[in-house]
This record gives C-alpha cells, sequence and structure tokens, in this order.
C-alpha cells in the first residue's frame, strides 16, 4: 500500500498507547492558512477544521471578526495563529507562510477563501470598481497560491481550494467584473493543478450558490435574493458549514486522487435550468 494511502478513509482509526482505537481528526497534522477567516465561510471553515485536528493560521481585514472567531479556539487549545492581513498585500501572506513554518513547522493547506461581491452590470462597473474586485476575487488567490507553493514543496506536497462561486460557472446576466474574477479563479485553478501535480500539490476549486453569510445579507437585496432562490432546484440558502466540509474533504488526504476540479455547492443550481412547476 503506497504511503498515505491508509488516510484516505474517513473514519480512520489510530491507537493511543493503551491499544484502545481513537478517531482521527481529518486534518491531523496539517497546517492551513484561511484568508478571510473573520466571517461566514472562513469562519466556519476555521471552527471544523479545528476540530479535525489542524493547527491554523488566520487572517482577515476586520480585526474583531477575526478576534471573535480565534480567541475561542485558542482558548479550547487549539494550535492558532492570526492577525489583520489583506490578501491584496504581498506581505500579508509572507506573513502567513512565516507564522505557519515558525509556529507549526510547515504549510500543507490554503484555504483561499476571502472575497468581496458588488452587483454593478456592464454599464455601471467603473474601472475603480473592477480594480478593486480584480485585486481582492482574483489577484489574491493568485498571490496566495503563489506563496505557499513554495512553502508546500518543503513539506513534501500540499492541497489548496480556491473559492470560486456559481458564477464562475455560469451567468448571471449581473454582477459583470464579479463573475469576471470568479471565472478566472476557476482556470487558474485548473492550470495551476496541471503545472504542480508531479509535486503532489492539489488545487480544486469550490462554486458555493448564496449562502446566508454576510456577504449575501449585506450585499443582496432581500428581494432580488427571493427572486434567486427560485432558481435553485432545493429552493434555500445554503449554510456556511456545509461548504466549509466540502473544503475539509477536498484538503484532507480523502481526496488524495483530486486536483484540477470544481466542486459545486449549490443545490443544483449549475446542473441545469428546472422545469417550472406546474
Amino acid at each position: 500500500m503506497r504511503r498515505g494511502s491508509q488516510r484516505q478513509m474517513a473514519g480512520l482509526r489510530r491507537f493511543d498507547d493503551e491499544g484502545d482505537a481513537a478517531m482521527v481528526g481529518r486534518l491531523d497534522g496539517k497546517v492551513v492558512i484561511i484568508s478571510g477567516a473573520g466571517k461566514g465561510i472562513g469562519a466556519a471553515q476555521a471552527n471544523l477544521f479545528a476540530a479535525e485536528g489542524a493547527a491554523q493560521v488566520l487572517f482577515d481585514v476586520n480585526d474583531a471578526a477575526l478576534r471573535d472567531v480565534a480567541k475561542p479556539l485558542q482558548d479550547a487549545g487549539h494550535p492558532v495563529a492570526y492577525f489583520r492581513g489583506d490578501v491584496t498585500d504581498e506581505n500579508t501572506w509572507a506573513t502567513a507562510v512565516d507564522e505557519a513554518e515558525r509556529r507549526f513547522g510547515s504549510v500543507t493547506s490554503l484555504s483561499n477563501n476571502a472575497g468581496i461581491f458588488r452587483g454593478e452590470g456592464l454599464e455601471e462597473t467603473t474601472r475603480e470598481l473592477f480594480d478593486r474586485i480584480v485585486a481582492v476575487n482574483q489577484l489574491g488567490v493568485l498571490l496566495g497560491m503563489k506563496a505557499v507553493v513554495p512553502a508546500m514543496r518543503r513539506s513534501g506536497g500540499g492541497a489548496i481550494v480556491n473559492f470560486s462561486s456559481i458564477y464562475g460557472i455560469v451567468g448571471s446576466g449581473l454582477a459583470t467584473a464579479y463573475q469576471g474574477t470568479k471565472g478566472a479563479v476557476r482556470l487558474m485553478t485548473k492550470t495551476a493543478a496541471l503545472q504542480y501535480a508531479r509535486e503532489n500539490i492539489r488545487i480544486n476549486s469550490i462554486h458555493p450558490t448564496m449562502i446566508d453569510t454576510p456577504l449575501i445579507q449585506e450585499g443582496v437585496p432581500a428581494d432580488e435574493l427571493e427572486l434567486l432562490l427560485k432558481l435553485v432546484p432545493m429552493g434555500r440558502l445554503g449554510q456556511a458549514e456545509e461548504v466549509a466540509t466540502a473544503a475539509l474533504y477536498l484538503l484532507s488526504d480523502e481526496a488524495s486522487l483530486i486536483t484540477g476540479a470544481e466542486l459545486a455547492v449549490d443545490g443544483g443550481y449549475t446542473a441545469g435550468a428546472p422545469i417550472p412547476a406546474a
């Protein structure tokens, strides 16, 4: 059996010093960096990954929100470091990698989670707005991958999850710049996955539907959201924990043969146009 293959199944067991079986966390031994960890899907990942045994470096532009996530984890004894950081700043990424290697010895995993949403269409999109959305949603993802790949090479491999959107797969007729960045993330993921596959660095993308997080609550008017939800075959908002679980899988050894893939966590949205109810 090849090295690592024994850890590719859920519910793995190890034995303690007395020979009793104990459950192994799905991220035991992993060192994860999460961008945008202060709220929503990022916060859900931080909590889930801690429960699954990961050491973590968390950052966000929102100091207070990040502290509310990270401090309870530290107080509970989880190995967590956190600091204020901006995904558009290369120094932030360098700090995240340095903190991981200094405190936890390696970098094995990255959740490129941070992002912003703006709903302006083509004619309403200014150059300034376009540059800002691209900087956070697209450049931030590229800088994150660029920063962690050398560290993962030193660790013997790793896994990256890049956050795109259902609107990185299909169009909507709005949010032109936002959708452009999410489509870019999808294809940056695939080409980087091909580049680093032989180095045991797996890179995949996640494509959530509308998720009940501050990004949706603050960015989409209630009447528009109601119309959007009618397009979701399952007919409801997703929960941040449902997306975090998908990220957990892709960052775990259970997904050891998966790279360059896109995982839609979307209630069926991207499967096609549903037939209206009679």
